[in-house]
């Protein structure tokens, strides 16, 4: 008689949500818990672009890729690219977005809102338990394990456990004592709202994608969202408590918008000031961290992880959502794969351990990447090296 196992899913990101919807297609049961109290408890961040080999593959599996396609902006791929000085380097929108090569083109960027309610549209209400906040994982009988939630819940005899809850994940330790450190990056993150409207020149100066500015120690990102807005991310390499220690009263700010211009980007072009200056609506502290690059784990019956919980990375390569999304389907397709060969209780472990194997090598690959594109972002003339990486890609800017 073939085993149905019992699935807990911790973390509503959009890893977990798509290992979810994946599971559901294949008629096999599983339970969301998610630490927020609902699907609107938080803003769930800016914008990302989908890749055709991992985020759109695992939507096209999902069955999902129509509604994508109908909700993504092509034209938020255009990329511009300026010198601290203000010389614009590259600007896909110059000539009607970008005109990429097959193997990089196709990226429409979707916000991280929009998505997510793809996803979740997708996926049966009862399966998710929101305001589930995960204290601690203990073993259960026959490899199996129990959670423990802060509202003193209780759930016991899961046969599979998928840490799906990013960077601080609880779920993370019954593997490895490793634990994220800082990365040497702090972000400002500033947002514009109703730009047509509020902040003309910001749109006009932004583009219909993202403007990029790289320097020694510093950058300036700036992304258009479909909400009408723009986030731009001011970025220092800096110490792990420079936001505390640098003397800035963040508390304020007006203040602290142009304390930061003047400290830390004072030389620049005045158009790029302009954008830090003109982001008035909303300023965020983010200092970044990762997971060590090629981290690993001894596999361990009924405890797995993905995205950020396993391989937390650097934003720099802008892979984190697809990473996530493919390592979700290739954990489904295991356990598909499992199932169908028979579902017997003791094949189970070894396909997890197959799928970390995958997972982890894409991880490190990815994680390489990421922090190869981090030291690039924060040199000097870094971008001319992002602009001469394009061109050797046969990109047209």
């Amino acid at each position: 008689m073939s085993f149905t196992p019992k699935i807990a899913i911790i973390g509503a990101g959009p890893g977990g949500l798509t290992l979810a919807t994946l599971l559901q297609r294949n008629q096999i049961p599983y339970t969301i818990y998610e630490l927020e109290s609902g699907p609107d408890a938080r803003n769930q961040g800016g914008t990302l672009d989908l890749h055709q080999n991992s985020g759109q593959l695992a939507l096209r599996e999902a069955g999902l890729i129509e509604e994508f396609r109908d909700k993504a902006r092509p034209e938020g791929e255009a990329l511009k690219i300026v010198s601290p000085e203000g010389e614009v380097l590259w600007n896909e929108n110059s000539h009607g977005g970008p005109d990429r090569p097959a193997e990089s083109a196709d990226r429409p960027e979707i916000d991280r809102v929009v998505l997510r309610d793809i996803l979740l549209n997708s996926l049966n209400p009862d399966s998710i338990c929101w305001n589930k906040k995960l204290q601690r994982i203990e073993p259960g009988a026959d490899n199996t394990h129990d959670l423990y939630f802060a509202d003193n819940c209780v759930e016991k005899s899961f046969d599979i456990v998928v840490g799906a809850d990013g960077a601080w994940s609880k779920v993370r330790p019954l593997l490895t004592d490793e634990k994220p450190y800082y990365c040497g990056i702090s972000a400002i993150e500033l947002w514009a709202l109703d730009v047509e409207t509020r902040y003309p020149w910001l749109s006009e100066y932004v583009g219909a994608g993202s403007c990029f500015m790289f320097d020694e120690g510093r950058a300036l990102f700036s992304q258009r969202n479909g909400n009408g807005s723009i986030r731009s991310y001011a970025c220092v390499r800096q110490g792990e408590g420079w936001a505390q220690d640098c003397g800035i009263d963040w508390t304020k700010p007006e203040t602290a918008r142009r304390e930061l211009v003047e400290r830390y980007f004072g030389d620049c072009a005045e158009d790029l000031k302009r954008v830090i200056l003109e982001s008035r609506d909303e300023l965020i502290l983010r200092a970044l961290y990762v997971l060590p690059i090629g981290i690993t784990w001894p596999s361990h019956p009924g405890v797995t992880l993905l995205g950020d919980a396993a391989h937390l990375m650097t934003v720099f390569a802008g892979v984190g959502v697809n990473v996530a999304m493919h390592d979700a389907l290739d954990l489904a397709n295991a356990i598909v794969a499992w199932k169908k060969s028979g579902a017997r209780r003791s094949g189970l472990a070894d396909a997890i351990k197959g799928y970390e194997t995958r997972m982890l090598e894409r991880g490190e690959e990815n994680a390489q990447h990421s922090w190869k594109n981090m030291g690039m972002s924060f040199s000097k003339g870094g971008g001319e090296k992002m602009v001469e990486m394009l061109k050797g890609f046969g990109v047209r800017g």
